[in-house]
C-alpha cells in the first residue's frame, strides 16, 4: 500500500463543459489535455474504483470534477456508487464530492446526491453582475439565474453543498458583495480560488487574472467579515486550514502544505497525474489500465512532484511566514515557466499582507480552540 492515503480527483468528462467561462484554465493548457466530447468508459470507471477501494484507506475520497462532471449523466454516478459498495469492505468509509456549475441539477439529481451523501461544490462568483461577467453559456448568455435556482434546489432538498468562487480581476474588488450574497443564500461553507493565467498567445498575464495587490485586500476584508460574522457560523476553507495549522501544526489544504501529495488526478482516459493544474505530458504518471493506482501513487515521478514544492527561493527561505505558507501553490509560482517551481509565488506580496494582518487574530482563535472556549471575536466596525 502507498505509505500516505490520498484522494482521487477524477475528471470523468475531461475538459468538456456545457458553459464557456472566459477565465477557464483549460484555455491556457496544451492541446494534449483534450478537446470536445470526452467520456470515461465503464472499463476505466470499474478499474479506478476497484483499485482504489482495495487500498482500504480509513477514508476513500472520490472527488468528481471537470470540465463539467454532470455531463456524464446520473446513471454514471449511480454505477460508481454501486461499484464502491461492491469493492469496499464492511464498514469502509467512502466520501464522494462533485464540483459542478450546477446547470443540470434537477430534482432527480438532487435526490440522488442527497441520498448518496455526495458533497456538492457549486461554482458561483457572487451576485449576478459579478458572476455573469465571465460565467457564460455558449450563446453568450449569463448563467447566474440558472445556477442560483439549482443552489436553492439543493438547499431545499437537503443536499449538502458548499460554494466555490473564483477571485478574478472583477470579484477581487468586491469581497463584501460576494460575502453578503453567499450568506444571504444560506451558504455556510465557502471556498475561494485566486485566478492567475497566462495567455499562451502573448506570454502575459491575462486581463481577468487577479493582481497580488487586489488579492491581499480581498483576503484581509474577507477575513474581517468572517471574523466578525463568527468563525463557527461560516467556514472559509483557507481560513479553516490556517486556524488548524495554528492549533495542530498541520494544514488541511495542499496550498500551504509542505509537499503536494494529497491527491492523484485520473483523467477520463485512465491517465494519471499528480495535480489538476499540471495535467500535461511532463507529469503523466501512467495509466490505471496498465499500472495499479497504488504503484502510480508510490512511483518516482509522483515523489518528484511532491518534493518539488520544497524547492523554495531565497526570499521564501528568509520569510517570517515560511512555516505557514510554504511558498503557496506551485501553479502560482510558475505561471510563466512550468518548470519554475523555485520561484516565489505570483501572489507572494498578497500573502505577506494577509498574514501580517490576520496572524494575531488567528492565534487568538487558536488559543480559544485549545482551551475549549467558544470563539469570541471582537465585533469589527
Amino acid at each position: 500500500m502507498a505509505t500516505t492515503p490520498f484522494t482521487l480527483l477524477i475528471k470523468p468528462s475531461g475538459s468538456d463543459c456545457n458553459i464557456d467561462c472566459g477565465y477557464c484554465f483549460y484555455k491556457s493548457r496544451p492541446a494534449e489535455v483534450g478537446q470536445g466530447r470526452q467520456r470515461m468508459s465503464d472499463e476505466v470507471l470499474d478499474r479506478l474504483v476497484k483499485d482504489y477501494m482495495t487500498l482500504r484507506f480509513p477514508m476513500s475520497g472520490f472527488a468528481w470534477q471537470g470540465g463539467e462532471p454532470t455531463l456524464m449523466g446520473l446513471d454514471f454516478y449511480k454505477r460508481a456508487v454501486e461499484l464502491q459498495k461492491r469493492y469496499g469492505a464492511d464498514g469502509q468509509e467512502v466520501g464522494n464530492s462533485l464540483q459542478t456549475n450546477a446547470l443540470l441539477l434537477n430534482e432527480k439529481w438532487c435526490e440522488f446526491l442527497r441520498d448518496a451523501k455526495f458533497l456538492v461544490g457549486i461554482s458561483i462568483d457572487g451576485p449576478k453582475e459579478l458572476h455573469d461577467r465571465y460565467r457564460l453559456d455558449y450563446s453568450g448568455a449569463g448563467t447566474h439565474e440558472r445556477v442560483l435556482r439549482a443552489l436553492w434546489r439543493c438547499r431545499d432538498l437537503g443536499v449538502e453543498f458548499n460554494t466555490l468562487t473564483l477571485i478574478n480581476r472583477l470579484t477581487g474588488d468586491h469581497p463584501d458583495e460576494v460575502f453578503d450574497f453567499l450568506i444571504e443564500q444560506g451558504v455556510r461553507y465557502l471556498q475561494f480560488i485566486p485566478c492567475v493565467e497566462v495567455d499562451p498567445r502573448t506570454g502575459q498575464v491575462t486581463d481577468f487574472s487577479v493582481t497580488a495587490e487586489q488579492l491581499g485586500r480581498f483576503w484581509c476584508r474577507m477575513f474581517d467579515r468572517w471574523y466578525a460574522y463568527g468563525p463557527r457560523k461560516v467556514s472559509i476553507r483557507d481560513f479553516d486550514s490556517i486556524l488548524t495549522y495554528y492549533v495542530s501544526g498541520r494544514h488541511t489544504i495542499c496550498t500551504f502544505d509542505r509537499q503536494c501529495s494529497q491527491y492523484i488526478v485520473i483523467e477520463h482516459t485512465g491517465d494519471a497525474f499528480p495535480c489538476d493544474f499540471f495535467v500535461e505530458p511532463r507529469w503523466r504518471l501512467g495509466s490505471i489500465l496498465d499500472t495499479p493506482i497504488e504503484r502510480l501513487a508510490a512511483g518516482a515521478l509522483k515523489r518528484e512532484f511532491a518534493r518539488a514544492k520544497r524547492n523554495l527561493c531565497n526570499r521564501c527561505l528568509q520569510c517570517r511566514h515560511l512555516a505557514i505558507c510554504r511558498g503557496g501553490c506551485m501553479k502560482d509560482r510558475a505561471p510563466f515557466d512550468r518548470e519554475g517551481f523555485g520561484r516565489e509565488s505570483f501572489f507572494c506580496e498578497a500573502y505577506k499582507v494577509f498574514f501580517e494582518y490576520s496572524m494575531p487574530r488567528f492565534m487568538e482563535l487558536a488559543s480559544q480552540v485549545r482551551s475549549g472556549e467558544p470563539f469570541r471575536p471582537e465585533q469589527l466596525t
